[in-house]
């Protein structure tokens, strides 16, 4: 009896600990996405204050489209490095000196003499465009090492929603702060917001980073759980990443990461379109609010992204609970169907609807919106943590091509074309991906079940496999 006894006890005290260390470190990572979401503030905040004042600075408009080309630029060139930053320092290190590192640019913008200004606000877009990519990566890539691979939806929905509330939070202020108390006061709030960030990553122990090897099973586990449409695009990663990891292939490790997985390039590829498709977007909405109300246009856009925002925000409860209630995550095809929904209401909003209507479809776009980068981020952790940061390094670059690349074509295109048409193209691309993406996701998934079918019909054969025969055996 003392041993039948002893493993329940044994059994009991393991899920006890396995509790408490669950809680442990979901409480750990509400406190770094208390503290993202309060770098992100700062990071909203920046994006008007900083093109309103290189606006007034230099008198010209096209100071403010090289002004966010460079820090584009800078976020791509990141995006490419990243990954090998990753194999060889911790995550924690990444996000700590990428704060680090906005905080003393701004520091420098805000010291600079008049006559050094330019050169200030150059450097301040080529560091806040590398550092912010850079704590995205490490952050988004060391999510499973974090909270757990099981973990990994609600992580991703938790910080989506920091970030979702900073973005609102930083667009309404940004107006107030810099009227009310000018633009030096801004940059140092958004200074302190990077300092804030930063010590809160100091003071939690992150994991991540280093390689973060020996975790191919769990994603793979993760994968197969997930729904059936992880499995299906992630299978194989594995395999790859022990290949990768013993130099037999000559290939670069971003684009070996691509290839771990059937139709993962197709979905990197679906989300730098999907970026080309919110330049157009990102661009049109000030022409269209002028439109509606040549006076006051800032209410429109400001109003639209609020609406966007509650959205975005409400998917994500709904996510989190659907991930607590059933474990699983919305997988690549939620990605997919996310997409198309989100791109054709983005579409909608420029059709000239009435106000209540284009409110709905705002709501609508938010929650698509949420609902991809959730599908999207939680697909690309179901990798081998030796392909993971090259794999969200690579999708950073190819999502700030995308854009970059797009606000150049709409910029240009708004001066021949109405809004309506150059959002209906642009975004009426990614659909178009976006279905062949689903197509592929389908086509591997029946292939699966094909083969499956096959395996198991050969198993059940009277003269064929070990599985009658061990099942006549025990009988």
């Amino acid at each position: 009896m003392g041993s039948a006894d002893g493993p329940k006890a044994d059994e009991t005290d393991g899920d006890a600990r396995k509790a408490r260390d669950t809680a442990v470190s979901e409480r750990r990572f509400r406190f770094l996405v208390a503290g993202y979401a309060v770098s992100s503030y700062g990071t909203f905040l920046n994006m008007v204050a900083l093109n309103l004042f290189v606006y007034e600075t230099t008198g010209r408009a096209l100071a403010m489209g090289l002004f966010m080309a460079v820090r584009l630029a800078s976020g791509f060139v990141a995006g490419l490095v990243v990954g090998g930053l990753l194999a060889r320092f911790s995550a924690k290190s990444i996000m700590l000196w990428a704060n680090v590192g906005q905080g003393a640019v701004m520091l420098v913008l805000i010291l600079a003499p008049d006559g050094m200004l330019t050169g200030a606000l150059m450097a301040v877009s080529v560091v806040i465009g590398a550092c912010g990519t850079l704590f995205m990566v490490a952050l988004r890539s060391s999510i499973p090492e974090m909270v757990g691979e099981d973990r990994r939806a609600w992580a991703n929905s938790l910080s989506i929603t920091g970030r979702s509330l900073a973005m609102v939070a930083g667009f309404a202020s940004a107006g107030v702060v810099v009227s009310l108390v000018g633009y030096t006061a801004a940059f140092l709030v958004d200074m302190a917001t990077f300092v804030a960030c930063a010590v809160t990553v100091a003071l939690l122990p992150i994991a991540g980073g280093k390689g973060a090897g020996g975790s191919a099973p769990e994603g793979s586990k993760s994968a197969e759980s997930s729904g059936g449409s992880e499995s299906s695009v992630g299978s194989g990663a594995g395999k790859d990443a022990s290949a990768a990891k013993s130099g037999r292939r000559r290939r670069p490790v971003a684009f070996l990461a691509l290839a771990a997985a059937p139709g993962m390039g197709l979905m990197v590829a679906l989300r730098g379109v999907d970026a080309f498709g919110s330049s157009s977007h990102n661009a049109a909405l000030p022409i269209y609010s002028t439109s509606l109300d040549a006076s006051n246009p800032a209410v429109f856009v400001s109003a639209f992204w609020c609406v966007w925002a509650l959205g975005n925000i409400g998917a994500q409860q709904v996510i989190q609970r659907y991930a607590q209630r059933t474990g699983r995550s919305v997988g690549a095809l939620g990605f997919g169907y996310g997409t198309v929904v989100m791109s054709a209401a983005f579409i909608a909003a420029f059709a000239g609807f009435p106000l209540a209507v284009t409110a709905v479809i705002a709501l609508i776009a938010g929650a698509a919106d949420g609902l991809t980068e959730v599908a999207y981020t939680s697909h690309l952790q179901t990798l081998p943590a030796t392909l993971r940061g090259h794999a969200f390094g690579l999708s950073a670059t190819f999502e700030n091509l995308g854009f970059g690349v797009g606000m150049i074509l709409v910029a240009a295109a708004l001066d021949r074309f109405s809004p309506l048409a150059v959002v209906g193209w642009s975004h009426g691309a990614a659909i178009v991906v976006a279905v062949v993406f689903l197509l592929r996701v389908a086509g591997v998934r029946r292939a699966e079940r094909t083969g499956l079918r096959k395996e198991e019909a050969v198993e059940g054969r009277p003269d064929r496999g070990d599985r009658d025969g061990a099942e006549v055996s025990r009988g």
